[in-house]
């Protein structure tokens, strides 16, 4: 089975464990797994290793999950997927599963890249937009980036809009060469 896949198939069966109502928190606890697998050579060690045993990996997982203060569910789900062999797609399975999610919920996340600081105002006319052009809620993420002239860059899904000084010129630029 190729990865992606199975990470799907994973992230429909944590949806249907936690609950959709529950998927932002147990999404959130699972991010703080994968930085902490990302930070932590020990912590890496411990789910990816053959040599320790999976009593001992779920000792010291529960341990850990104690102190992170992890839901029981989102910690049988990563025993689970240390068991198969498959924690290593831990961040397919969070990116499928919030997007699954946010299908379900008629939510939308977008990044929005500005070169300056966003009034709430500024940010709410901005919501109001993207909810009108895609027909859904809208999450919100921005970024600051000093490299933009001017103007913003926002990005839904695979979807990019581009109203930034540096995409105009550089569209300016393709049509004076056409």
């Amino acid at each position: 089975m190729k990865p992606v896949k199975e990470a799907k198939k994973y992230a429909k069966t944590l949806i249907n464990i936690v609950g959709i109502e529950s998927m932002p928190a147990a999404l959130a606890e699972l991010v703080v797994i994968e930085d902490l697998t990302a930070k932590s050579k020990e912590f890496k060690s411990l789910l990816l290793n053959p040599g320790i045993s999976q009593a001992e990996r779920e000792i010291a997982l529960r341990k850990v999950a104690e102190r992170l203060k992890l839901s029981e569910k989102v910690i049988k789900f990563i025993i689970h997927l240390t068991e198969i062999r498959v924690i290593v797609a831990l961040s397919q399975i969070i990116k499928i599963a919030t997007a699954i999610y946010l299908e379900k919920k008629r939510r939308a996340r977008a990044t929005v890249l500005t070169p300056i600081e966003i009034s709430k105002d500024y940010e709410d006319r901005l919501k109001a937009s993207l909810k009108k052009a895609i027909d859904r809620d809208v999450d919100i993420d921005f970024v600051m980036d000093p490299s933009l002239l001017g103007g913003i860059l926002v990005k839904v899904g695979s979807t990019m809009y581009d109203s930034s000084i540096k995409g105009q010129l550089r569209l300016l630029k393709s049509e004076l060469i056409k």
